[in-house]
């Protein structure tokens, strides 16, 4: 009886984003302009890296996975949302949604720990100078990156095949551009609770630990730029670190306005006008913030 008052759902309808039917090719154009240029941006900056000899530094090897990051992470919602908002029937097959999430997941908590990584980078360099080439190793460097891909892997993956084991009812309609996981975690009939604590785990992991240690760092650096004032030094530790703090504040200001903000009226507007900051804006940005603020990119 328990399973005959249950449906079996093949695919889910995304409702897209709140925007009037007058608006939707001038948006449609707005988002297409966007997502190529994220595509072109980051491109662009992997590739610049990797045929200029003079960026094949630490910092530079974060940076071109940051920015394949930030192009697979556009690539997994935006093609979709252009598609649907020229659809009649905006859906995704069932399939779809879990791998989209599962994507979703692995390439937003692979730039959280990337952003870690650079951060670290720029504190050897800035406070340990003389020790810099032999603490940031290429084996160093590596372990790094593969880490980061590992971590994330592992985290997207626990958090899909989690979703792929609740039992969903007749309602199929997402309230959002994508597959969230918190939308359909909504829409599940079955026990969520050890979902909910595997996103409080698992989140803490991902946006507190690596906000923390970023935040230790630049204490690091300010409290070893203080310890010798000059205007020099300051300029010189400002230039190499002010596109990274961009990213990071881009980055973390989205979630923590998104998480530790809630607002109880209109909340499910505000969820997705958040998420296009952070999956349209953000990824879009980051290419100029590392070229314009960058003399080394500016010379590639």
């Amino acid at each position: 009886m328990k399973m005959e008052n249950r449906s079996i759902i093949s695919e889910f309808l995304l409702l897209g984003l709140p925007i009037e039917p007058d608006q939707q090719n001038l948006f449609y154009a707005l988002f297409l302009a966007m997502y190529l240029t994220t595509v072109l941006g980051n491109l662009l900056i992997i590739v610049l890296i990797y045929l200029d000899s003079h960026l094949h530094t630490p910092m530079y090897l974060f940076l071109s996975n940051l920015s394949f990051s930030d192009l697979c992470f556009s690539s997994v919602t935006i093609p979709k949302l252009l598609h649907n908002m020229q659809s009649q029937v905006p859906s995704i097959p069932y399939a779809g949604c879990l791998t989209q999430m599962y994507f979703f997941l692995l390439f937003a908590d692979l730039e959280s720990f990337l952003l870690v990584a650079m951060a670290y980078d720029r504190y050897v360099a800035i406070c340990l100078p003389l020790h810099y080439t032999t603490i940031m190793s290429p084996k160093l460097c590596l372990s790094l990156v593969v880490l980061s891909w590992v971590l994330t892997t592992f985290i997207s993956l626990s958090h899909t095949l989690l979703m792929a084991q609740l039992s969903f009812c007749a309602d199929n309609v997402i309230p959002h551009f994508f597959c969230d996981m918190s939308a359909l975690l909504k829409l599940a009939c079955s026990d969520i609770q050890i979902n909910e604590m595997m996103i409080f785990i698992l989140g803490g992991l991902v946006i507190v630990v690596p906000f923390l240690l970023i935040f230790s760092s630049y204490a690091r650096i300010v409290s070893s730029i203080l310890k010798v004032p000059s205007a020099r030094g300051i300029r010189k530790a400002f230039s190499t670190c002010s596109s990274h703090l961009s990213v990071v504040s881009l980055f973390y200001g989205t979630i923590f306005g998104l998480y530790l903000c809630p607002s109880a009226n209109n909340s499910t507007v505000k969820e997705t006008v958040m998420a296009v900051m952070y999956t349209v804006v953000t990824p879009m940005l980051n290419p100029f913030i590392y070229s314009l603020r960058n003399q080394d990119i500016k010379g590639a």
